[in-house]
Formats: structure tokens, C-alpha cells, sequence
């Protein structure tokens, strides 16, 4: 049998499937080492620290929810289009919920690659925002006002936090309601005549 060659993407592949099967809590150099059958130093090769490896985690959470937001969107406008990149980023996080964690445990602030990576979820929510008659800075404001609530909802939801014995899908549905309401009136209101 050929033994497959250690790089990282098959570190940041085994860290993944560790953290979404048990958590992120849960994940250590030590077990992604013994998923991959080799011993711990031989992953410093490939990821210099556990901080690290969190980085690489954010940046493959973001890329991922990147490429499910991008195609949910497509041919898309309107209220659908953002129904559309709502579920998309939930069974993101439903799917990946380790992976989708990671994205909050390094911090993005200072780091170009990062940074960049919420630069383009916020555009591909922004596009998603086109059938709305929204100027262009106010459409960078909701996509962002849309990325907090997709994120809160979808943090509460994978952490517990929606204890009452409620139609989680009816809160989301009620959700993208308010969401489309609000930018429908703000629309509205900056069109209207004075």
C-alpha cells in the first residue's frame, strides 16, 4: 500500500473532520497527529503552532461558506436571493459545525488573508442585495447587518441556544422576513421624494 504524503492540507483535512465530529474544543495537535498515524513534530512541518492550525481552519471555514454563499446565489435577486445565501450559510454550519467555529477563534483583524476572506462573504452578500434599490454603501451596510444575523442565529443554534421547544426553521424563515423588510424600507426610504 503507497502511504500518502503528509502536507497540510491533509493536516488542515484531518483537523477538520476532528473538529466537526467532536468539536473544536476538542481538538489538539496530539489528535490530529494520531488521526493522521504520525507523531506530533512531523505536522510542524506543515503548521507551525496550534494558533496555527486555527488560522488555517478560519481561512478553510471561510472559503467554504464562501463558494455555498456564491452558488446559492446565482440567478437570484431579492427577497430569494437572500432566503438563498441565509440557508446557505445555515447548512454550512449545520454541516461543518467545528470548522464554522474556527472562523471566531483567530482573529481576523490584522491579518490580509483574513481580512480579505470577510471582504469577500461581504461582497457576495452585497450582491445578493442587487434587486434591492439600495445605493452602494448602504448595501455594504446590510450585507454586513445580514452576516451578523445569519452568524448570531447560526451560533445560537449549533451552541444550544434556542432552549424553547419552537420551529427553529420557522424562526429562520421569520428571520429572512425581517431581514427583507428592513432592507425593503430602507430601500424605500431613500428613493422616496422628500
Amino acid at each position: 500500500m503507497t502511504r500518502v504524503p503528509l502536507d497540510q492540507s491533509r493536516v488542515v483535512d484531518a483537523a477538520c473532520a476532528l473538529a466537526d465530529s467532536d468539536g473544536l474544543g476538542a481538538l489538539t495537535l496530539t489528535r490530529v497527529a494520531k488521526e493522521l498515524g504520525v507523531r506530533q513534530p512531523a505536522l510542524y512541518r506543515h503548521v507551525d503552532s496550534y494558533q496555527d492550525l486555527l488560522r488555517l481552519l478560519s481561512l478553510r471555514g471561510r472559503s467554504g461558506l464562501l463558494a455555498a454563499l456564491s452558488e446559492a446565489a446565482i440567478g437570484l435577486s431579492g427577497d430569494e436571493a437572500v432566503a438563498a445565501v441565509g440557508k446557505a450559510w445555515r447548512t454550512t454550519v449545520m454541516r461543518h459545525p467545528g470548522l464554522y467555529e474556527a472562523t471566531d477563534r483567530y482573529p481576523c483583524a490584522g491579518d490580509d488573508e483574513l481580512e480579505e476572506a470577510v471582504d469577500h462573504i461581504v461582497a457576495v452578500l452585497a450582491q445578493a442585495l442587487a434587486g434591492f434599490d439600495l445605493d452602494e454603501d448602504h448595501r455594504v451596510h446590510a450585507a454586513r447587518a445580514l452576516r451578523s444575523a445569519f452568524h448570531g442565529f447560526c451560533q445560537l443554534e449549533s451552541g444550544d441556544g434556542h432552549p424553547h421547544p419552537h420551529d427553529l426553521d420557522e424562526t429562520f424563515d421569520g428571520l429572512i422576513e425581517l431581514l427583507c423588510a428592513g432592507i425593503r424600507a430602507q430601500a424605500f426610504a431613500l428613493t422616496a421624494p422628500a
